[in-house]
């Protein structure tokens, strides 16, 4: 299977990507040429884990009848200083919201994302520590 995504140069540091039909803005900052009016290509990764990820662990938990109400997925990475400037190591912190929820249940789900389902997750921990915790809303 091939995916594709074409990418078009706005002027300045702004790039238009059309992904899935749908339209992703890159931008830099002012510091160095961009507008600021849009995300930034690197910081989009996180955003890939995190929505590759929490896809699985929704889906998995519907199937396993679990109550939650809420999810939100906070990916950390820590960036080397020198050129060329890349994530080294990433951390996701998963937070459930609702009643009953099982802590077993919650980490199998995690567990099945992020060591079998999320391709995002498998191509990252070619190149570096990926590591998550689980935390719960009451």
């Amino acid at each position: 299977m091939k995916h594709i995504v074409d990418t078009s140069w706005k002027g300045n540091m702004l790039f238009d990507a059309e992904v899935s039909g749908h339209h992703v803005m890159m931008d830099a900052t002012a510091a160095v040429g961009g507008e600021d009016k849009g995300s930034r290509p690197k910081q989009l990764m996180l955003a890939s884990l995190a929505g590759c990820s929490g896809m699985d662990v929704v889906s998995i938990l519907k199937k396993m009848r679990a109550p939650i109400t809420g999810l939100n997925i906070r990916v950390e990475a820590d960036a080397t200083e020198e050129h060329p400037k890349h994530y080294e190591k990433m951390h996701v912190i998963y937070t459930f919201t609702g009643d009953g929820l099982d802590i077993n249940q919650l980490k199998k789900a995690v567990e099945l994302s992020q060591d079998r389902y999320c391709g995002v997750s498998f191509v990252y921990k070619k190149a570096m520590e990926v590591t998550f915790e689980i935390q719960i809303n009451k």
